[in-house]
């Protein structure tokens, strides 16, 4: 009898360890982690925008012109003519602009100096439809891969993409687990 109560007591023990591990990490724990950690630190990358007087010649910088001018009809800069020049018997003409932004470009704005303003030309989002991928090298300790999509705003038209060969990314992040707060990201 003492002998069943000894073992019985043993496999009560062993079911209590098992159970008292907390540093299972499933695939939606690790998705709803990784939203959390985008909400607050956000992926995107960033492009330089000129501001101020900016000379634009009519042959040479039409695209750019029109992209300023693109960007004033959504209301997202103020452009205001200073100076026009048509040369005598040619088809180039040169405008000095005067650039500014509005108050309708403050989200997208990152750092803004005298000359220039560096702006979110693309930010990425979590895609929700593609599962998270989990490599747990340790007990405490996973990386965790999900896609990202490319959302695009206004000063897109400024932005050069580097990876031409789809409209997502992927991106690993490190996961920790300390006792006291369960799972966390670190980092990428």
């Amino acid at each position: 009898m003492m002998k069943r109560l000894y073992a019985l007591a043993f496999v009560f023990s062993l079911f209590l360890a098992a159970c008292g591990n907390n540093a299972m990490l499933e695939q939606s724990t690790a998705t709803k982690l990784v939203a959390a950690y985008l909400e607050s630190n956000p992926e995107y990358e960033t492009v330089k925008v000129a501001l101020g007087e900016i000379k634009f010649k009519s042959k040479h910088d039409k695209l750019n012109l029109l992209k300023y001018q693109d960007l004033q009809k959504k209301g997202y800069v103020e452009m205001s003519l200073q100076d026009q020049k048509k040369k005598f018997l040619s088809r180039d003409s040169s405008y000095v602009y005067l650039i500014t932004l509005t108050d309708k470009a403050k989200p997208f704005v990152v750092k803004q100096e005298q000359d220039q303003a560096v702006v979110k030309g693309i930010a990425y989002l979590m895609d929700e439809s593609k599962p998270a991928t989990i490599d747990k090298s340790a007990n405490k300790s996973a990386k965790v891969t999900v896609m990202l999509k490319k959302d695009k705003n206004p000063f897109t038209v400024f932005y050069q993409d580097k990876n031409v060969g789809g409209n997502f990314i992927t991106k690993t992040f490190k996961l920790k687990y300390k006792k006291e707060e369960g799972w966390m990201v670190t980092g990428d």
